[in-house]
């Protein structure tokens, strides 16, 4: 299970742009982070697994509407329940309104918006008779 890794695009719609310059909040990459986590969880365990927690989230670049953003999860450390992954949000294509109304760029490279290292948990294995 350790090195496991998921991966998720999602174009971001202008309906969650809360600020201005169309910017996302930052909650945005969180709950994608939970997906991921979710599809890891099941992958790794056959379970859709809980959330505990965050040890570290770093917001390091804006997500704006009409991006194109790449989540990833990948599996660090497992204990008996529990499940360590770090998580990367990266933007991989944003409009260019400079441009035109509809013009986007792909961005090469990404630019990486989000980074977190979060623990879901796991139930316990069914006991197994002897």
């Amino acid at each position: 299970m350790k090195g496991l890794t998921v991966a998720h695009r999602r174009y971001v719609p202008y309906a969650h742009a809360h600020y201005a310059g169309d910017l996302v909040d930052g909650a945005y990459a969180l709950g994608l982070f939970g997906d991921v986590a979710t599809e890891l969880c099941i992958r790794g365990d056959g379970d859709e697994g809980l959330f505990a927690g965050y040890s570290e989230v770093r917001f390091c670049a804006p997500i704006r509407a009409g991006d194109v953003v790449e989540v990833t999860g990948q599996v660090t450390g497992v204990g008996n329940r529990s499940r360590t992954i770090e998580f990367s949000c990266a933007v991989l294509c944003r409009s260019s309104p400079d441009r035109g109304p509809t013009a986007a760029q792909v961005l090469d490279p990404p630019i990486v918006a989000v980074i977190a290292t979060g623990t879901v948990v796991v139930p316990p294995l069914p006991s197994v008779p002897d």
